[in-house]
């Protein structure tokens, strides 16, 4: 009988002498960052260790996804639709991962989180600079939260640069324009700084890309990319305020801020409000011009 050894053999091509070679750990800076936790609990509390990782990694994921989305919106101003979509689908992959981590989190209960967060002091959430800036990139644009990182220059240059530059949504409709429908002048004018509003003369340029998919097919399928985003961005948002609500209840947010309530009203922002109401408008009767 033969014995079989629970055991896989190195295979006799496998590097082993890594000496003044780039390695895996080299590559990806491992020292770095898997140095880069540091507990402010004292005595250290065991559960402190999840809530810094899904912050960072949530972090890391982040910045991958403004990668994307600022990659998107060079391509849409060069007219190379496709590509640009391909940048979006894989943020859509992006925000999928974002929003499970928050059932790792979940697992921290309140009388666990208790017994640290008044380590944290101030640190919040809401000082994450490159979720403002995705928030900016994608149209919810607000100046004065350029106050928050007026102690950090780099943050604060990065975020004014955000926000002075147009949407994800502005070069899509940009696009649009340039492919000869009739996007208002006001919306293609529009003061870039400023959070994106609802245009009711939109509407209709939207409705007639939905009404002639075949005619318009790669601007009827951004449409829907660009839809789903918006409601992966929504789930995300959910799913916070739920975790939250969860774990601390109604308390005031280490920021500052109302915590819940505060979350709550953030699920009333939108990113494409045309791309929602034109839902209302398909297969109702128009008026004849």
């Amino acid at each position: 009988m033969t014995v079989q050894r629970n055991t896989r053999e190195i295979e006799d091509g496998v590097v082993t002498d890594l000496r003044e070679k780039m390695t895996y750990g080299s590559y990806l800076d491992l020292d770095t960052l898997l140095s880069a936790q540091h507990p402010a609990s004292r005595p250290e509390h065991h559960d402190e260790m999840l809530f810094i990782i899904q912050h960072q990694t949530s972090e890391l994921w982040m910045k991958l996804a403004l990668h994307e989305l600022q990659s998107a919106r060079e391509l849409l101003r060069a007219d190379n639709l496709g590509e640009a979509l391909k940048r979006i689908a894989r943020v859509k992959h992006i925000q999928d991962v974002l929003t499970q981590q928050w059932s790792v989190l979940a697992t921290l209960t309140p009388t666990e989180y208790a017994e640290f967060r008044g380590a944290l002091g101030n640190a919040s959430g809401f000082q994450s600079v490159q979720y403002r800036a995705i928030e900016f990139a994608l149209g919810n644009k607000n100046a004065r939260m350029l106050q928050v990182f007026e102690s950090e220059p780099a943050n604060h240059a990065m975020l004014k640069a955000e926000l002075e530059a147009p949407t994800l949504y502005d070069e899509f409709l940009r696009l649009v324009a340039r492919r000869g429908l009739a996007v208002p002048r006001e919306v293609l004018e529009r003061d870039v700084t400023l959070a994106y509003e609802m245009s009711e003369a939109l509407v209709s340029v939207i409705a007639e890309i939905y009404e002639h998919p075949k005619e318009h097919w790669d601007l009827y399928e951004a449409c829907e990319e660009l839809v789903d985003l918006e409601d992966n961005f929504q789930f995300w948002r959910f799913r916070h305020l739920r975790v939250v609500t969860r774990t601390i209840g109604m308390k005031i947010g280490t920021g500052g801020s109302s915590g819940v309530d505060f979350l709550q009203r953030a699920l009333q922002l939108t990113f494409f409000p045309e791309l929602f109401a034109v839902r209302t408008e398909i297969g109702q009767p128009r008026a004849s011009k």
